[in-house]
């Protein structure tokens, strides 16, 4: 395809080939022609513009010799009395000279003429000689351009006539299977294409039928595709589908969509294709990929030759994000892993302000304890102090203490005292 811009609104739109050379050739003609007749004008006008301009010096020798007849004239009248008076001979030698002069200046003009009328050949020559090399510049392109559409013409012609034998032999294989037989054919085609390069592009790909029921209904076949860590990178939920051209009801691609939506998350896979040969004609499922994520979420439809081409493109793009996506599961664990330890702290800080508040209780009942006994130990201390002097009194009474103080008022101790002396 081919972009041109309009020179009247500045639009860009696209053409095929054919519509391009076209005008290609028709812009390419007109602008020969035009330069043709450009130059032509250009030539016949440079012509005449000589021409012109040799005549007007010619005539303009001319009034210069005839002013200077005239001049001449006036000066023999005002002195046609000397030229009387001179010779017959002289007089006819000057007018000799006179018409030397001026046979001379004709034959120069006439040389003038002869040279402009050369310069003017030799350019219309060359101007000639450039337009047949253009002309044979011209022949070469169209041989040119006419091989190159007969070469972009035979390998249309050639694409065309593949389509069109691929289109009588899937007609012909429609004629001769049933409705059922044509679908299983259709799953055995895409399975026999994904064989053929799953050890080269899928070595680590899972495509089987899809078989569990579980959930009461379930696809034709999952794709699922793995890098060497066994981290998924993209998953697909495939649905077949086809049918005789003799049905007599004819099914469309939407009846299938919902169904297949419901398959896709219960199986929890992230595309939903529906690999269709129902309803050829529409032009809509004929031109490729189509999108329907309008009516159900990363959903498409295609024909069974872009089978490949889909698992490709969809596994691509997931690769693409696979690196945004550990980045995103590695942020994910660093928050887990800040949850977690904040979690832990809080833990922490709770069960150590619990402890806390029961050592503090505990501390409380116990400074209650140590003051009691404080007090307790005062009241003894105050106790002791108080015998302590008792003590001190009582040894001071002890040491006044003696046998005179004894017999004191007493005279019978005194006497025994007395005695044991």
């Amino acid at each position: 395809m081919k972009e041109i811009k309009c020179p009247n609104c500045g639009e860009m739109f696209q053409i095929d080939e054919s519509n391009y050379q076209a005008i290609v050739n028709q812009v390419r003609d007109q602008q020969f022609s035009d330069d043709l007749k450009l130059r032509e004008a250009q030539l016949v006008k440079e012509k005449e513009s000589a021409l012109t301009l040799v005549k007007k010096e010619m005539q303009n020798e001319i009034e210069k010799l005839k002013l200077q007849l005239e001049q001449k004239d006036n000066e023999n009248e005002v002195n046609i009395q000397l030229l009387k008076n001179k010779t017959e001979m002289d007089y006819l030698k000057e007018l000799n000279e006179k018409e030397n002069k001026i046979l001379e200046l004709s034959n120069k003009l006439e040389n003038k003429e002869n040279e402009s009328n050369l310069i003017i050949e030799k350019m219309v020559n060359a101007k000639d000689k450039e337009i047949v090399e253009l002309t044979n510049q011209l022949e070469n392109r169209e041989s040119q351009f006419k091989i190159k559409e007969n070469s972009l013409k035979e390998k249309y012609e050639s694409q065309l006539k593949s389509k069109d034998d691929l289109i009588d032999y899937y007609k012909d294989l429609k004629a001769k299977l049933s409705t059922k037989l044509i679908g299983e054919t259709l799953e055995q085609h895409c399975e026999n294409e994904f064989n053929q390069i799953r050890a080269t592009a899928f070595k680590n790909a899972y495509f089987e039928k899809d078989n569990d029921a579980k959930t009461g209904t379930k696809g034709d076949y999952i794709f699922r595709d793995y890098d060497d860590e066994n981290n998924e990178i993209v998953s697909i939920m495939f649905e077949m589908k086809n049918e005789e051209d003799k049905t007599a009801t004819k099914q469309k691609n939407e009846d299938f969509f919902a169904k297949l939506d419901r398959d896709r998350k219960a199986k929890n896979c992230e595309y939903a294709v529906l690999v269709s040969l129902l309803e050829k004609d529409n032009e809509l499922y004929n031109t490729g990929i189509v999108d329907v994520s309008y009516r159900y979420e990363k959903m498409y439809v295609i024909r069974p030759q872009f089978f490949i081409p889909m698992i490709t493109l969809l596994r691509n793009a997931a690769l693409n994000s696979m690196k945004y996506k550990r980045e995103l599961a590695t942020i994910r664990n660093q928050n887990i892993d800040i949850s977690n330890f904040e979690n832990e702290m809080n833990e922490f800080k709770d069960k150590f302000s619990k402890n806390y508040e029961l050592a503090a209780r505990r501390f409380k009942t116990a400074i209650e304890e140590i003051d009691k006994t404080i007090i307790h130990l005062q009241k003894t201390k105050d106790a002791l102090l108080s015998s302590e002097n008792n003590l001190r009194l009582a040894n001071n009474k002890a040491q006044d203490l003696s046998i005179k103080r004894l017999t004191r008022n007493n005279p019978t101790m005194q006497k025994m005292f007395d005695e044991q002396k």
